[in-house]
């Protein structure tokens, strides 16, 4: 059997195998991008960061007429037309990934549909899926259209003979197979139960539905559902949503979310789930406060405690590559792991599981494999985004994990009052914003912006200039200085700055 080569073979055509293709081939290197689905972008772009936001879009429009009365609008809901709203969500997403396979094409890199495995170094053998059957890459073809016009181009075909496996010969190879959601300790996605991949699929919201999970996706989804008149039950473990993230902020949401409707029970867990034969299901919980079990039913049960990366096929340990005890790939900051040329990213690697990060991740290690000096990724710089209603974003460290640092000195947090903002005023929703300053050691007489946490509306898109001013160490004083036009969202953010830097305008 023929092997062909690359100079950079990838496995996984998500978000962070994508970017890394897509540069390398900017670079002039020869990529072949695998991947085992039919449709490439993975989980952000076939089940979750696009379908979710489509939907998240159709539901704040709903919430947007609801709050119309306030402002003396007179509006109402007539009905949701829900194959209508589907089209609109999978439409969103075929664009997406319709365009993607375009531009992959255009910067000439080979596509593959099939499942692969590093078979030996520099090696990696792929069984194809039915799509590539049919439709194998020119590049495997013994010949090419060019070259004979009686070829079948609907043929797959190595070396001019029909195979369902074929076998790559690459310089290097990228590892970046994602994440699947994770399950419930001894209750398997089953019936009413499910995870966030079969909750985009609904064909209609439900009545009701419980939430298990305190993160980004338990998060969206309440405040989706919520906003589309699902009565919404989160069972969190901790006090608040988002408990790893900057409390003054994600406290802000979790009272946000308990005004608009979403019953929220804090320090619970979860004891039993049964699924009910009428279809819907009953969880049984206990509280901190007592050992008394508690139910409580639905028509469906989220299950979003987080995902686990997709690192347990066999080929991993054959190829000798390192897992720490959670199953991720350990590597450097550049994205190299112990073996040579093999790289991993994305979310089977420690750190933010986000697709923005994988972006950058890609851009790295293509980088890198061309030869380039590129700056690895910081995590501290990477940004969050929960697309709740308001929005949450934060960037950069807590007051807590500054003070923490030996090098930084002098660290502190500014509250700013949102609503004196006219924007958020005007709004009705609630927000906070919290900009953390301090001084690195090499540089003490200049503060710089450390970490800024926000909750509100357009929150995700706000948190940008954030990262910039994080990411640069830009000083405090000339952050301070920048001009945010009046009267919108951002001036929140200027005016924080001026109170962290000393000089507070229309606050205290």
């Amino acid at each position: 059997m023929q092997s062909t080569h690359f100079d950079i073979v990838i496995i996984g055509g998500g978000p962070g195998g994508y970017a890394t293709a897509l540069r390398a081939a900017q670079l002039g290197l020869s990529v072949a991008l695998i991947n085992r689905e039919e449709r490439l972008g993975g989980t952000c772009l076939n089940r979750g960061c696009i379908p979710s936001k489509a939907l998240i879009i159709a539901t704040r429009a709903m919430r947007t007429v609801g709050d119309a009365e306030r402002m003396g609008v007179n509006a109402s809901i007539n009905g949701i037309d829900f194959p209508k709203l589907t089209a609109f969500k999978d439409h969103a997403v075929t664009s997406m990934t319709d365009g993607l396979a375009s531009l992959l094409a255009m910067r000439k890199v080979t596509v593959i549909h099939g499942e692969a495995s590093v078979t030996a170094k520099h090696h990696v053998s792929v069984k194809l899926s039915e799509t590539d059957m049919k439709s194998a890459p020119a590049d495997f073809q013994g010949r090419n259209q060019e070259q004979d016009d009686n070829a079948n181009p609907n043929q797959g075909r190595v070396g001019g003979t029909q195979s369902s496996t074929i076998e790559l010969n690459a310089d290097n190879i990228v590892v970046a197979t994602g994440s699947r959601p994770r399950p419930l300790p001894g209750h398997p996605f089953a019936g009413a139960l499910i995870d966030s991949t079969q909750a985009l699929a609904l064909t209609r919201f439900p009545k009701s539905a419980i939430i298990i999970g305190a993160g980004a996706v338990a998060v969206e989804f309440a405040s989706m559902w919520n906003a589309a008149g699902v009565d919404v039950t989160m069972l969190i473990r901790h006090e608040r949503v988002l408990s790893h993230a900057h409390r003054r902020t994600s406290m802000a949401l979790t009272r946000a979310l308990a005004k608009d409707g979403v019953h929220i029970v804090a320090h619970s867990s979860v004891a039993d789930i049964e699924n009910g034969e009428s279809g819907a299901a009953s969880v049984s919980y206990r509280t901190d406060k007592d050992e008394t079990i508690r139910n409580t039913k639905a028509d469906v049960v989220l299950a979003a405690i987080g995902r686990d990366p997709n690192t347990d096929a066999g080929w991993f340990a054959d190829a000798g590559i390192a897992l720490d005890e959670n199953g991720l790939v350990k590597t450097d900051a550049y994205g190299r792991t112990n073996q040579p040329a093999i790289w991993a990213l994305g979310d089977i690697t420690p750190g933010p599981a986000l697709a923005y990060r994988a972006f950058e991740q890609g851009i790295v290690i293509a980088e890198s494999i061309a030869g380039l000096d590129p700056k690895p990724v910081e995590n501290n710089t990477v940004p969050e985004v929960v697309f709740s209603t308001p929005e949450f974003a934060s960037v950069g460290l807590t007051v807590e994990q500054a003070k923490a640092d030996p090098d930084i000195d002098e660290a502190k947090e500014t509250a700013y009052p949102m609503m004196s903002n006219a924007r958020v005023l005007m709004s009705g929703e609630a927000a906070s914003m919290s900009v953390v300053t301090g001084a690195y050691a090499d540089k003490p007489d200049t503060p710089v912006v450390l970490g800024v946490h926000m909750l509100a509306p357009d929150a995700g898109d706000l948190i940008a200039e954030a990262e910039e001013l994080v990411g640069n160490r830009v000083p405090l004083a000339d952050a301070a200085r920048l001009i945010h036009p009046h009267p919108t969202f951002s001036e929140a953010f200027g005016e924080a700055l001026l109170k962290a830097d000393g000089r507070p305008l229309h606050t205290r």
